[in-house]
């Protein structure tokens, strides 16, 4: 089956995540992905993907039979156009028309206003298309109609960031949608995976991870971060996992670990971009650390064992971003490094417009 994907904010982690999970994965535009895959996806699953879409037989005869033959009720219907050629109107205009059709069958039809051409995930979600039965959305493009049928829950991610028990600004806060596509960047991993976070702060990473069916197991160089770990995966319900208190430099962890992803060490927060002299300075502080625990880790792992770690980049005045370069020496560690060869790069960095201390995302795997 060939599904669609609308990439998030940042489409090239977006397209990285799901080439980590599928085969086939094609790039559509600026925001769209096909891939194909013999089991449904699920949406609640892959943090870099806005809505998920299967695609429809061609022929719109088809798509109004398909909506025809819904349960009884009201449809409520939303259409988004990613056609090189469209407009709000014409978005709007598609809806229309198939309403009128259904109609003139019998159907009572509620269309959303479009605005723009394409529906927000906003609107989606909170109309709960895809989630409650005859709530549909229909996203066309150049190159066929797919019927929607997952948006991303905006409302439970923001539950699970602010609703946790125990957290700390001072220390950073990773999203939880980061924190699932850290995850799949490890790939397809078998169930209930032992996902190591040796960085585990407050366990967001290992929070994601047993909501995705893996067994979660974290350490952190804090007795008071392991502490709100520990709290945090009482609160979902989590009962089988580790947490303990260690210098990931150091720590003998226990075995089997099947993955390894984690936010290593950042530096000092930052409100505005350093002074040379201060940068060359964190760089070497984190780099220090970031190797140490690398070298550490590397007797620790079965061969092929996939890292996942999100490191430090450095805001400059110009704009760009100054990166950690620890890639050179990791070979020498023992892993190899993950080229994104489709995007001509070895990492990927996440962050907000104006955000002093980003997130450079690396992929390694044991030798």
């Amino acid at each position: 089956m060939k599904y669609l994907a609308v990439l998030g904010r940042l489409p090239e982690l977006s397209l990285a995540e799901l080439m980590s999970l599928y085969d086939d994965v094609e790039l559509q535009g600026k925001e769209l992905a096909v891939f194909d895959s013999v089991e449904k996806p699920e949406i609640d699953r892959l943090g870099g993907t806005m809505k998920l879409a299967e695609e429809l037989p061609e022929g719109f005869n088809y798509l109004i039979d398909a909506l025809t033959d819904l349960p009884e009720g009201k449809i409520t219907l939303g259409v988004s156009d990613y056609r090189r050629k469209t407009s709000a109107r014409k978005a709007q205009g598609e809806a229309l028309k198939i309403k009128k059709i259904l109609q003139r069958r019998g159907r009572s039809v509620r269309v959303l206003e479009n605005k723009l051409p394409v529906l927000s995930t906003a609107t989606s979600h909170h109309n709960q298309l895809a989630e409650k039965k005859n709530h549909v959305e229909i996203i066309m493009t150049d190159f066929g109609n797919f019927n929607l049928i997952g948006v991303q829950n905006i409302s439970e991610y923001a539950k699970r960031d602010q609703a946790r028990p125990a957290r700390d600004a001072k220390v950073g806060m990773l999203p939880p949608k980061l924190a699932q596509i850290l995850i799949n960047l490890s790939g397809m991993l078998p169930d209930s995976a032992v996902v190591l976070d040796p960085f585990c702060g407050t366990g967001v990473v290992l929070q994601e991870a047993f909501l995705m069916g893996y067994r979660p197991y974290g350490t952190d160089l804090s007795e008071r971060m392991v502490e709100y770990t520990k709290r945090n995966l009482d609160w979902i319900g989590c009962k089988n996992y580790i947490a303990e208190t260690g210098d990931a430099t150091k720590f003998e962890w226990v075995k089997p670990i099947d993955a390894v992803v984690a936010e290593a060490f950042l530096g000092q927060p930052m409100s505005q971009p350093p002074a040379d002299i201060k940068l060359k300075q964190e760089k070497m502080r984190c780099k220090d650390i970031i190797s140490g625990f690398l070298k550490n880790l590397s007797e620790q792992i079965e061969s092929g064992t996939p890292v996942v770690l999100a490191i430090p980049a450095w805001l400059r005045p110009n704009g760009d971003y100054s990166r950690l370069n620890i890639l050179d020496e990791v070979e020498d560690m023992g892993y190899n490094v993950k080229k994104f060869i489709n995007l001509g790069r070895s990492s990927l960095l996440y962050f907000r417009e104006g955000q002093v201390v980003a997130r450079d995302i690396i992929v390694l795997r044991k030798k």
